[in-house]
């Protein structure tokens, strides 16, 4: 794997969500349109959902995916 093929599969935030059925919601719109999506947050499982207003509930994208998912997002 070229160092160019591994930035491309580098995982970066696409957006940062207050809540994580919004960030789920997007997950599931990016995935239906072909793009993987991860959403991460640090709210014990969902089981504390307020620790995930803390530090926000991040959607992981490629780096490859980057410019059509944000237009998705918009």
């Amino acid at each position: 794997m070229t160092r160019t093929e591994r930035a491309d599969d580098e995982l970066i935030v696409a957006h940062v969500y207050l809540f994580r059925h919004e960030a789920e919601l997007a997950r599931g719109m990016l995935e239906a349109d072909g793009i993987e999506a991860a959403v991460v947050a640090d709210d014990c499982g969902g089981q504390r959902p307020l620790l995930g207003a803390i530090g926000g509930v991040r959607l992981l994208i490629h780096r490859r995916d980057a410019e059509k998912a944000r237009k998705l997002l918009e």
